[in-house]
């Protein structure tokens, strides 16, 4: 790169979109086509990456902090209004309300194209900032929203890659301490009902089940895995095979509150006792798990920390602040919320109602 002389000595000049384009190979308009957000072939949209990030090259930031058309509003995506995402959403309107901006809403349902319409539909109403859960199959669409200058949050899932700023839990590290617990009472027969493990989340909570399984000396079950994809009527399904296996498990970990619901309504038709006939814990929180006989144990996500957290690094983003620092990862811990739905496992000897047929019902 040229140099420039000052009274003080030689200083490096700001790299430019030539000394880009130079640097990748490619033609000038190509690089603005990308820094614009316009579509790009995958290899030269690589090779513009790397100049950018070799060269240091900061327009997009620059033009961030200097923005003055601002909006006050905000994006959310939200894949469902579960009690996680919707006491997210609840605490961050509440934040974003004390900043002078309004916060819109757009529930996904999961569904990809749904997903596409929602960031067309923010990019239309001129947002400031988008808050979403990282969706892999729009990848594309969100490094080139963040190219065009607008700060974007990750929260609840991860993907890497793209240059955002992501405000996530420990999913891992929770996980391996609630199923460590089941462990360390006594149970070896440890089920799990996962999520969506193609996704971060889903892999990081069911790495933590594995790698507590492992560290135990203890060989995983196939048969004890079940992907239920988060969903509350799937879990209540797969559970029910579960307690017909020719051992059931004495212990089950449910990667969210929806499926441990499942699993519960399962155990309620089946006549299976919490915690005398098989130990529960899940992921997430809710207030029905406090009121839940003993109670059931659950891993807490800290929601109004996750939406204060994700206020703050809006704030710093628009106001230019740290326009020209790297994206931020910040990983919050989960508190372990102990109740009476872990115990020891029953003896051997002692008859269990789990692998019973269900009643019938005329």
């Amino acid at each position: 790169m040229d140099e420039e002389e000052s009274g003080s000595g030689a200083r490096q000049r700001p790299a430019t979109i030539v000394d880009v384009a130079e640097t990748a190979r490619v033609a000038i308009g190509t690089v603005s086509r990308y820094l614009n957000g316009q579509s790009v072939r995958p290899a030269n949209r690589d090779q513009i990456e790397a100049a950018i990030q070799r060269l240091n090259y900061r327009k997009n930031a620059l033009a961030a902090a200097m923005k003055s058309d601002l909006t006050n509003t905000v994006g959310f995506l939200v894949p469902r209004l579960s009690e996680f995402h919707a006491s997210v959403l609840e605490r961050l309107s509440l934040a974003l309300r004390q900043q002078g901006r309004a916060l819109l809403s757009y529930c996904h349902n999961d569904d990809a194209a749904s997903v596409m319409g929602a960031l067309e539909f923010f990019s239309s109403h001129r947002v400031d900032a988008l808050v979403m859960d990282a969706r892999p199959e729009a990848e594309e669409r969100i490094r080139a929203t963040a190219r065009a200058g607008t700060p974007i949050v990750f929260y609840d899932n991860n993907l890497a890659g793209p240059p955002v700023d992501r405000v996530l839990v420990d999913n891992r590290g929770a996980s391996h301490r609630m199923v460590s617990h089941l462990l360390d009472v006594g149970h070896t027969r440890v089920a799990v009902l996962t999520g969506n493990v193609q996704h971060w989340t889903g892999r990081e909570r069911f790495e933590g089940y594995r790698q507590a399984m492992l560290e135990h000396g203890l060989t995983i079950n196939p048969d004890y895995v079940l992907d239920t994809h988060w969903n509350e009527d799937e879990a209540y399904s797969g559970m029910g095979r579960l307690l017909m296996l020719p051992t059931p498990p004495t212990a089950l970990y449910c990667c969210n509150y929806n499926m441990a619901m499942g699993a519960l309504r399962m155990f309620a038709e089946r006549g299976v006792r919490v915690p005398e006939d098989i130990s529960i814990a899940s992921f997430d929180d809710v207030p029905l798990f406090a009121l839940y006989g003993g109670g059931i144990t659950a891993a807490a996500q800290p929601t109004a920390k996750i939406a204060d957290t994700i206020a703050g690094t809006l704030a710093a983003r628009l106001s230019g602040r740290s326009a020209l620092q790297p994206p931020l990862n910040i990983v919050l811990n989960c508190d372990i919320i102990l109740r009476g739905s872990v115990k020891r496992p029953r003896l051997a000897s002692e008859p269990s109602p789990a692998a019973q047929p269900p009643t019938s019902q005329l």
